[in-house]
């Protein structure tokens, strides 16, 4: 027996071990998280669903591209924060505020009044820190 097929064995179970999970020993599931950086759109507004759910639901726009084929993308965002500070401060961020949104992805399907199949991509917020403020208005309120 040569000494590389006395390795052989060792070499596949190195294989297998790149191809596990070593942070887990539970299967991997689908996720869609997104991570974006960009600027509000507009100001956050508060909005309640048809269940009696409420949302507070903004737009970020992201930039790409260069000079003249610079383009922006709008996201969609939903933050299902209960009342509160945190809420409140969300409420109170301006438009042009610069964002970090770290959330899920979701695509979403329904029929509409005319009966015709409707779609949106939409993403749920888990976190949004602030990297530059346009001064929310709690802020304002304070100086």
């Amino acid at each position: 027996m040569s000494f590389l097929s006395s390795l052989r064995p060792g070499m596949r179970l190195a294989n297998a071990a790149q191809t596990a999970r070593a942070f887990s020993t539970s299967p991997a599931h689908s996720l869609a998280r997104l991570t974006l950086t960009g600027r509000l759109g507009a100001e956050p507004e508060l909005q309640t669903t048809a269940n009696g759910t409420e949302v507070v639901r903004y737009s970020v726009g992201t930039n790409h591209g260069r000079g003249d084929n610079r383009q922006t993308s709008w996201f969609r965002i939903s933050n299902f924060v209960p009342e509160g500070a945190q809420r409140d401060y969300i409420l109170g961020l301006q438009k042009g505020t610069l964002v970090f949104v770290e959330g899920d992805a979701k695509m979403s399907t329904w029929e509409d009044a005319e009966g015709k199949n409707r779609s949106s991509f939409n993403v749920v917020q888990r976190k949004l820190p602030i990297l530059i403020c346009a001064c929310s208005k709690i802020d304002q309120e304070l100086t």
